[in-house]
């Protein structure tokens, strides 16, 4: 066990909000409430602050990743910040020709396709982040000290990292792909080769999420967004090991009562991993295709659910979309404790106000 810094908010403001509550498994009187891809997205003001920067360049910007991390608190009420960043990030740090393309998405210069590609690329000593990674501290820790000036100064930063699985499967197709062939047919032709690549990308990627953790971040999230093109076998043998090293970089990590930072693991259509996805962690997200109380059920264990509203509902009538939050809240009732959220991302063309209203249901439920 490793203690956090000295002034750390774990330590002392973030420790009692709700959303850390739920994800020890306390059950607050109200269910807390953030979303994912809420830095952002459908904001003008964040549109406006984005103008002419590249998305790269904007997490690297410490004073606009920060305001960007804040914007959804000020106007939302939400009950965490979720930092301003990309997966991306550290494989641009540790030196892998990246960039995001508009209306395609990460596109690596040159994909990682052969055992002999992945000892290149892993020669590449993941230490290298070490003084990389000051820009995304610098942005933590304004949004740290942002977040204590708002309201009663309690709201917890989230940190996140991409998951192995999901950077690698990137590297080797070279671009967002629909069935992650390529990184399969690697996985199973080659699986030394494999272990390899997913060992460096949690390594990568743990450094990450580390350096968020260490400049004030209350709760670490690991995402994994291509997890359910993988049938169960595949993901116990080749995928769980490496999420659980990239998570063994913030693993037992504690704030001065002892109690240790909470985790939580996301994976996009894994509705039939939950039961593997658990590695020690507090919460576990759900995306929208799975019921809260099923996943659950799935899941065994003493767990936090996180989810999982459909973001297709964003556009419904308001009747629709709070008889949906009403029922996803029924639904985690099934959990030791419920953090509410989207089953995935806001969409770009969400109008701002229904992302409020239903921040207002939720806490008056």
């Amino acid at each position: 066990m490793t203690t956090l810094p000295q002034h750390h908010p774990l330590h002392s403001t973030t420790a009692d909000s709700r959303l850390i509550r739920a994800y020890r498994g306390d059950r607050p009187e109200v269910t807390p409430v953030w979303f994912m891809r809420q830095a952002g997205r459908s904001l003008p003001e964040y549109r406006e602050l984005r103008t002419g920067t590249d998305m790269l360049d904007s997490c690297l910007d410490p004073a606009l990743s920060s305001e960007i991390t804040l914007q959804p608190i000020r106007r939302h009420g939400v009950d965490a910040a979720i930092f301003f960043s990309d997966i991306m990030v550290p494989l641009l740090l540790a030196g892998v020709d990246v960039r995001i393309e508009s209306g395609v998405g990460p596109v690596i210069g040159t994909p990682i396709q052969t055992p002999e590609a992945v000892e290149r690329l892993v020669a590449t000593d993941p230490a290298v982040l070490d003084e990389a990674l000051e820009p995304v501290r610098e942005g933590v820790r304004r949004t740290v000290a942002g977040l204590a000036e708002i309201g009663d100064g309690s709201t917890p930063l989230i940190g996140f990292a991409g998951a192995p699985f999901t950077l690698a499967a990137y590297l080797v197709a070279g671009r967002p792909s629909k069935d992650h062939l390529a990184a399969r047919t690697l996985m199973r032709a080659h699986p030394v080769a494999w272990a390899r690549l997913t060992d460096w990308c949690a390594d990568v990627t743990g450094r990450f999420v580390r350096a968020q953790v260490d400049a004030g971040a209350s709760a670490a999230q690991l995402f994994d967004s291509w997890a359910g093109s993988l049938p169960l076998d595949a993901y116990v043998q080749h995928v769980a090991p490496a999420s659980s090293r990239a998570l063994d970089h913030v693993r037992g990590l504690t704030a001065s009562d002892g109690r240790p930072l909470p985790l939580v693991h996301f994976g996009v259509g894994a509705m039939e991993l939950y039961g593997a996805m658990q590695l020690g962690v507090d919460a576990i997200g759900v995306d929208w295709r799975t019921p809260l109380d099923v996943a659950h059920a799935r899941m065994g264990g003493d767990v936090t659910v996180q989810g999982n509203l459909d973001p297709a509902l964003l556009g419904a009538p308001w009747e629709t979309i709070a008889a949906a939050i009403d029922e996803v809240l029924r639904q985690g009732s099934a959990a030791r404790a419920h953090v509410f959220n989207l089953g995935h991302g806001v969409p770009p063309e969400t109008d701002p106000t229904v992302l409020t209203r239903i921040v207002e249901h939720v806490h008056a439920a």
